[in-house]
């Protein structure tokens, strides 16, 4: 007698943890059912951005069809057939509109709403619902956290940053309303305390002192109930349940290094103990923990801001020692427009590690990547002119078998990135007539 497949919502459960699981072949229903069930993928969503726009002559292919990679795009050579860029989009609702200055402001709060913010530094923010936020209400129930949004720079929700814009507006991509801003956590730690560390809603105060006190990984407070679920799995689904492990515990070490080195005598710094000096490492923990949400089915709905719109750190590693605002306003100066390549390349390193890492684990239908929708991309085009067309945006990722990849796609000037989205929102399930101000869906993507 064929035994009953192992429920979608198993979970692993120790010392105040729950531990959700990866999917597994055991959880898929048998006979019969098992062909009908593999015709309804899960699918993901994720939204990276960065700030400043980037050097749009080193980002964009010069001719449209099957994609070359420019010297900006050259890190996703492994994923070039996952991935398409999509010229000629805009988000009308971040120019002026006579409004005058604020375009970094703009550029946040509209990239992911099409809705032009209020301009106030006040509490009376307003700006829209966004497209992971919309998605978050409908299907977000079906998974432990509706959402999640990451960033690497933390920012404030009140204040004035950019011309008489409140700060909540360039340090916010993600609205759960017109006047709600989700904010970010930038701090890796907490992240994984969220997501692994603390997920038992029965822990108490007590228990919770006493697993944190014991310094152990969170896999030895499961391992018992991990042992026992073993002896119901084959051989493929212990594999992937040992890479599932693998990728917790190597987030775990590295934490551990991050927070030993932070507080260091030698380290003078004020950031919080589990944020890394690094930035690359910053990003890339952030990114590994998404993988692991999608992997496990703990969130289908992901924000990243790389930094706040506006942001003018430095890039020291790369050998950038002047600020990121600064030289994109380089007036065509060759040797700023060089220093923004520069961290275009970086921060395209830093996604093509999450592309690929999403690419290397398997699913029943397909890899992770082939089942995600990831767009990367900012809210302004050129930093120097500040303009809000013909935005540097990447599609990453299948759409569960939905979207033709491997492309350059040139869209007519001025097309709302909104029509992005809804095209995306029909990928999730989610029906919307409109979202800001898109004006139909593009029907181009397979």
């Amino acid at each position: 007698m064929a035994l009953e497949p192992l429920s979608r919502r198993t979970f692993l459960r120790g010392v105040g943890t729950v531990m959700a699981l990866p999917m597994l072949e055991a959880m898929l229903p048998i006979g019969a059912l098992a062909q009908a069930a593999n015709k309804t993928r899960i699918n993901r969503m994720a939204f990276i951005f960065v700030p400043n726009g980037v050097n749009i002559q080193s980002w964009t292919p010069a001719a449209e069809g099957v994609l070359q990679l420019t010297p900006t795009l050259q890190p996703l050579k492994n994923v070039r057939d996952k991935i398409s860029v999509l010229s000629g989009l805009a988000q009308h609702n971040a120019f002026a509109l006579g409004d005058g200055g604020g375009d970094h402001a703009r550029s946040a709060a509209t990239w992911l709403t099409g809705c032009h913010p209020r301009k106030t530094d006040g509490a009376d923010i307003k700006a829209g619902l966004s497209v992971d936020q919309l998605v978050a209400s409908r299907v977000g129930k079906k998974t432990p956290f509706e959402s999640l949004e990451l960033g690497c720079e933390r920012g404030a929700q009140s204040g004035n940053c950019d011309s008489g814009y409140s700060c909540a507006y360039s340090s916010s991509i993600s609205w759960r309303g017109e006047s709600t801003p989700n904010a970010h956590e930038v701090d890796p730690r907490a992240v994984f305390e969220r997501l692994f560390g603390n997920s038992d809603p029965n822990e108490t105060a007590e228990s919770r002192i006493r697993r944190q006190s014991m310094k152990r990984s969170v896999l030895d407070f499961v391992l018992e109930d991990a042992n026992k679920l073993k002896k119901q799995l084959g051989n493929k689904d212990k594999n992937k349940l040992d890479e599932y492990f693998t990728g917790v515990r190597s987030i775990e070490d590295r934490l551990v290094r991050v927070e030993k080195l932070n507080s260091s005598p030698s380290f003078s710094g004020k950031i919080p103990a589990g944020i890394p000096q690094d930035m690359g490492e910053h990003i890339r923990l952030l990114c590994d923990m998404m993988t692991l949400a999608f992997q496990a089915d703990l969130t289908r709905i992901c924000t990243m801001m790389i930094a706040n719109d506006g942001s003018n750190r430095s890039y020291k590693d790369i050998g950038v020692a002047e600020g990121h605002h600064d030289m994109s306003h380089h007036g065509g100066d060759k040797y700023k427009l060089a220093q923004v390549a520069k961290i275009n390349k970086f921060h395209m390193e830093q996604v093509a590690y999450f592309l690929e890492k999403l690419d290397s684990i398997h699913e029943p239908d397909g890899t992770l990547l082939d089942n995600s929708m990831i767009v990367y991309g900012a809210g302004i085009s050129d930093g120097d002119q500040h303009n809000h067309d013909n935005l540097p945006i990447l599609l990453a990722g299948g759409g569960a078998g939905t979207i033709k990849q491997g492309m350059h796609r040139r869209y007519a000037q001025d097309t709302p990135l909104n029509n992005l989205f809804l095209s995306m929102l029909d990928r999730m399930g989610v029906h919307a007539e409109t979202i800001g101000d898109s004006t139909g869906r593009i029907t181009t993507l397979i």
